[in-house]
């Protein structure tokens, strides 16, 4: 019930290893991003829990019942684009993960309407949260390592002393702005911490310095959601203390050789010897061992040479690891109990033993069976492969050969034609502990040449039947030779066109995750397509936009034969078409079907994922009341105009603008008319400005001009008396007639200022000197020398 993923990079952008996105082996996520199914209807008839107590001491099989929750709580964590929120009442706390557009912060005071869930523990799916006031946080814990890693603190808030020994922004791909990552020991043991800041300059002085952090404390897991660490979860750089700042600049250190870098070395191990029992179903001597019971797996490194018996219950003592982000027991001793309790190896697909973490129950470490067609197979030093396809995908069972000290030689290899279908037993090995990732690659590890059974045998005509027909028909031998060799040619490079279309699929998955240009994806989805059906055209229509890809010039019917295959969207009308282009004396077959429905699905999700993408970017920008830029974004453009201005020696004016009496608009008629008032004003200001200038909401009932191309202070005098030309007439609507007025500041670059912050600050105090002077002039009776009228209705 822990919190989002967390990822560092092996390397980031483009060598992933194995998988989508490149990734350490360590993880974090929520548990509770598993997201469950719709509540039934008896959990939802029934009077929701208000108790953060109740919902803190709840089991997991209560929650798989779903039941309603509507309480009060602090909130301690909040990060908005992940949905992830930890909150607080007393000494419970809980995850919810979060679906809102609430501004909330810690301290602010919510309540939670949503669903209770199981996972690693209950936590709460909500949609339905108010904030209803803003208060202290809960006093936080001071615990040891031993209590986190025990979970005994999850998801409360805790003040812990800590040892930084990296720090790193790291990219998070919900959120355009990166993260800072901590890597520490904290009580002598490894933890790691987000913290929510994009301030590289804050990393240099972290190195090796002694830290107090504040924060939610949660898990790490691997791909099997098994605990594998501690994470913390940090609000703000105000929430981190520099304590003891290093006593040297790590970078000024002497330059070490490689090759003695082991002189640097030095580690105090204080984990607790723990003991395991299940069932062995794999053991190499002098390497490792796999427990099983029941669900759970454990891959056990050990030194020991005792002779074990596979199916044996035995038991298992050594020190909890993690070991490429897998949990693992190192350091062990068996102790086997001769009694027989062997498992039988369930039979699964390749996409059954592919998935993990929030999409699947993973089996890593589990003994299973799979069946596959041999495609090759390799003996070599210390191992002998088989190369098997399943279900269109390629992996490997593999026989590790037993360390012998004697004069005893390797067993040969256990001979199988090629193109036989065999089931293999053996222990899934995933390539990456990444639960994230989707289909991850996996290899199956057998314990020995009885795991391999042949299912079927390879077609008859094959080179061996080949070469036995030489001796009767010499012709015949050359006849059908030419036709196996056709065959087997066939068959691989139908592998190798497999083996192609999946890393082509997964660049382009790649691509999209990384927001790259969407008619570049979609070029490539053509060309993967074309790849996958010989080099047939094709080509991608989007709906109301450009035609991309490989389209012939003239699509002559009686030479050419076009399939169009529509790219369905997630809700409403088509997205577009992909089409092929084929010789008109061929047939349709299931191969362009199938082609077709893939690239149309890469599509759908190019397409959704790129319009998402743009309407985030432009939500993060863009003030949703009154479709004007938002602060961030009229700080950002007024940065640029003033990085210009230097470069070209220009000017140019900045207009500070506040609604005069706004609060009483929103006393007087609510807030649904104030909204409505801003509305209006935003338009009427919009219409007076030229194209070249900026309007921004700054908050509340203050705006901001940006006016360029300006030669001197008239020309935005000129256009600040046209913005207040806004309020001459009255603001008419649905019940209410107002009679507005606002308060103007200018000030110009770099006559006035010449940075960001001076010139808002210049604009600002000139706007409250004309406030103050027009309400100075009301109180002597006298008109104002602004048309700054105190808003006011009629009925």
């Amino acid at each position: 019930m822990f919190t989002r993923m967390t990822t560092r990079r092996r390397a980031w952008k483009e060598h992933d290893g194995k998988v989508k996105f490149a990734l350490t082996s360590r993880f974090v996520f929520p548990v509770a991003i598993v997201l469950a199914a719709v509540p039934t209807a008896a959990a939802t008839s029934a009077a929701p829990l208000t108790s953060l107590r109740a919902l803190a001491s709840m089991t997991n099989a209560e929650a798989s019942q779903h039941p309603s929750v509507a309480f009060e709580a602090t909130v301690t964590y909040f990060r908005s684009y992940d949905k992830d929120m930890f909150v607080q009442d007393g000494a419970d706390a809980v995850y919810v993960h979060a679906t809102t557009s609430a501004d909330l912060i810690p301290g602010d005071r919510v309540l939670v309407r949503g669903t209770m869930h199981e996972s690693f523990r209950p936590y709460v799916n909500s949609a339905d949260i108010t904030k209803i006031g803003h208060g202290q946080l809960p006093k936080a814990e001071q615990p040891t390592f031993e209590q986190m890693i025990r979970a005994e603190t999850d998801c409360k808030l805790v003040t812990v002393r800590a040892l930084v020994r990296s720090a790193d922004l790291v990219p998070d791909r919900h959120s355009p702005t990166p993260a800072t990552y901590l890597r520490m020991t904290v009580d002598g043991g490894q933890a790691d911490a987000n913290l929510d800041s994009d301030d590289e300059s804050i990393l240099k002085g972290l190195l090796d310095s002694e830290v107090q952090i504040t924060g939610a404390v949660s898990g790490e897991f691997d791909n099997k959601m098994q605990q594998t660490g501690i994470l913390f979860h940090i609000q703000s750089m105000a929430d981190l203390k520099i304590l003891k700042r290093a006593s040297s600049d790590p970078w000024l250190m002497p330059i070490t050789p490689m090759d003695r870098i082991i002189t640097g070395y030095k580690s105090v191990d204080d984990s607790q010897r723990l003991r395991v029992e299940g069932t062995i179903t794999y053991y190499q001597p002098g390497v490792a061992l796999v427990l099983q019971d029941g669900s759970k797996s454990l891959w056990i490194a050990t030194d020991t040479y005792s002779p074990l018996r596979i199916g044996d219950r035995a038991s298992a003592i050594g020190f909890p690891a993690v070991e490429n982000g897998f949990l693992t027991l190192t350091h062990s001793e068996v102790r086997d109990t001769s009694v027989q309790a062997p498992l039988t190896p369930p039979l699964f697909k390749w996409r059954d033993l592919a998935l993990g973490g929030n999409q699947g129950k993973s089996h890593v470490f589990d003994l299973v069976s799979l069946e596959g067609q041999v495609v090759t197979e390799v003996r070599q030093a210390t191992q002998d492969e088989y190369v098997l396809e399943s279900d269109g995908h390629l992996f490997s069972a593999i026989l590790r050969h037993s360390l012998s000290f004697g004069p005893d030689p390797v067993p040969p290899m256990l001979e199988i034609p090629v193109g036989s279908r065999i089931r293999v037993a053996g222990i899934c090995m995933l390539a990456d502990a990444n639960p994230f990732n989707g289909e991850v690659p996996f290899n199956i590890l057998m314990r020995d040449a009885g795991d391999i059974a042949v299912v079927a045998q390879p077609p008859w005509l094959s080179v061996r039947h080949l070469v036995m027909i030489v001796g009767i028909l010499l012709a015949m031998v050359i006849a059908l030779g030419m036709r196996g060799w056709y065959t087997e040619r066939r068959n691989r490079q139908r592998i190798g066109s497999l083996a192609y279309v999946e890393r082509r699929r997964s660049k382009i998955l790649e691509d999209i995750n990384h927001s790259k240009p969407l008619a570049e994806i979609l070029e490539r989805i053509t060309e993967l397509v074309s790849a996958r059906l010989n080099g047939a055209p094709c080509w991608c229509q989007v709906a109301d936009g450009a035609a991309l890809g490989n389209r012939p010039t003239h699509l002559d019917p009686s030479s050419l034969r076009t399939v169009e295959y529509p790219i369905p969207a997630r809700s409403g009308s088509p997205l577009g078409s992909i089409f092929a282009a084929f010789d008109a004396r061929t047939e349709p077959d299931a191969l362009e079907n199938a082609a077709l429905a893939m690239a149309a699905e890469l599509s759908t999700l190019a397409i959704e994922t790129s319009r998402l993408y743009s309407d985030l970017v432009h939500r993060s920008e863009f003030d949703l009341l009154t479709d004007v830029q938002n602060r961030f974004a009229m700080e950002k453009t007024l940065s640029a105009m003033i990085q210009t201005a230097r470069e070209t020696a220009g000017i140019f004016g900045l207009i500070y603008i506040d609604l005069n009496e706004f609060k009483q608009v929103n006393d007087l008629h609510g807030h649904l008319v104030g909204d409505r008032y801003l509305q209006e004003v935003s338009r009427r200001m919009k219409r007076q400005l030229r194209p070249c200038d900026v309007l921004a909401r700054l908050g509340g009932d203050e705006f901001a001009v940006l006016v360029s191309e300006v030669r001197n202070r008239t020309e935005v005098e000129e256009i600040t008396a046209r913005l207040k030309s806004c309020f001459h007439e009255p603001f008419a609507g649905d019940g209410y007639y107002l009679h507005g007025s606002a308060s103007f500041g200018i000030s110009l670059y770099p006559e006035d200022a010449d940075s960001a912050d001076s010139l808002l600050r210049s604009a600002d105090a000139a706007m409250y000197e004309a406030k103050y002077t027009r309400l100075s002039n009301s109180r002597l009776g006298e008109d104002p020398t602004e048309p700054e009228l105190a808003p006011k209705a009629h009925s």
